[in-house]
């Protein structure tokens, strides 16, 4: 019980760590280049462009947002209880909760408190939507849960 009360709380740990950088990052985006101007970071590779993204990724859903921030905050309650009654498999699926429920507050706490999300990382060379901290968090709990399914389905075929 101990130890799965450590992972838990390891997972809730990682997550504050997300959800701060993620708020951090957007608070001195707006606060040093503000909206409607962008600034080279890396020459033809990344620009920070501040804008209001009222939808979810890829500005779906645009101008809904009172259920966008339903959807997060139901999300991350959700989650908050599987990581206390659930114990995490793995390595992987410890570390993709941890970033899921980061990236899912991060962009809630902006609906919530905003009405929008703050995006500000353009990539330049592609025809990509403006991204943020807690987008790439998302996107990193993805990848390692199929790392976590993939590693347990090749652990379930060495029993038989």
């Amino acid at each position: 019980m101990n130890k799965f009360k450590n992972k838990s709380m390891k997972i809730l740990i990682y997550s504050f760590f997300i959800i701060l950088l993620d708020q951090i990052s957007k608070f001195l985006v707006l606060n040093t280049l503000g909206f409607e101007k962008s600034i080279n970071i890396i020459p033809k590779f990344l620009n920070f462009t501040l804008v209001k993204n009222e939808g979810a990724a890829f500005s779906l859903f645009s101008n809904s947002t009172n259920l966008l921030t339903f959807i997060s905050v139901l999300t991350s309650f959700l989650l908050i209880i599987i990581i206390i009654k659930s114990p995490p498999r793995s390595f992987w699926n410890l570390i993709g909760l941890s970033y899921l429920l980061g990236g899912t507050l991060g962009n809630g706490i902006d609906r919530f408190f905003k009405g929008y999300v703050l995006d500000f990382l353009e990539l330049v060379p592609i025809n990509f939507p403006i991204f943020n901290v807690a987008d790439i968090s998302i996107n990193i709990a993805m990848i390692c849960f199929i790392i976590d399914i993939a590693r347990t389905k090749d652990k379930s075929r060495l029993k038989y």
